[in-house]
């Protein structure tokens, strides 16, 4: 069975010659081929190898240019015209000069030294115009009363100059009233071996007040 189909298989590639079918299978299986073997990818191309770096450049030196020659003053034999003359204008008034300050006041003259003070006593002193005592009205209803003792300082012609209390009664009305009493008194002038004008006397009087019964 089998030889007789080889048998027929030669038999029909036979006629297939014949008839020309033969040629048109080459045309087609043969290109299939061919094509088959140019497909293949192309093998990768390796990349030229990089160019190399340019030389270095000389540096440049640089040349400074020599300054401009300075412009020299010519002088022009023309005369120069005459240059306008400015107005100026007037200036305004300067305010009022702050007045000058006082002189300043003179110094006060020296104190004149301190008189000289000379203790007389009762001896010395004679009233020419007795001290007036009067006895104040508060006094004699409030029952005040007592002895003050006057300092009293008299010139050389005896009038009184000063009074102070030397020693005082308890009561300001009785003190204040012997003051005032001896400030109007009198005695005889007074004179003492190297005594001047500026000398004052003192003495001191005393001065009683009592209530009566």
């Amino acid at each position: 069975m089998i030889a007789g189909g080889v048998v027929l298989f030669h038999a029909a590639a036979l006629w297939a010659l014949q008839a020309g079918l033969l040629r048109r299978a080459a045309e087609v299986v043969v290109p299939t081929v061919i094509m088959t073997q140019f497909i293949d990818p192309p093998k990768p191309v390796e990349p030229p190898p990089p160019p190399p770096p340019p030389p270095p450049q000389p540096k440049k030196e640089v040349v400074k240019a020599p300054p401009p020659p300075k412009p020299q003053a010519i002088r022009d034999p023309r005369p120069a015209p005459a240059a306008p003359v400015g107005v100026v204008e007037p200036q305004p008034p300067a305010p009022p000069l702050a007045p000058p300050a006082p002189p300043a006041p003179p110094a006060p003259p020296p104190a004149p030294p301190a008189p000289k003070v000379v203790e007389v006593g009762e001896s010395d002193v004679r009233y020419i115009r007795e001290p007036h005592l009067t006895f104040p009205a508060m006094s004699k209803r409030m029952g005040e009363s007592g002895t003050v003792i006057i300092e009293v300082y008299f010139n050389a012609e005896g009038v009184p100059k000063k009074a102070e209390i030397h020693k005082s009664s308890g009561f300001d009305r009785l003190d204040q009233a012997a003051r005032d009493a001896v400030m109007g008194s009198r005695v005889t002038p007074i004179r003492r071996p190297g005594a001047d004008e500026s000398t004052l006397y003192m003495f001191r009087a005393p001065i009683n007040f009592r209530l009566s019964n």
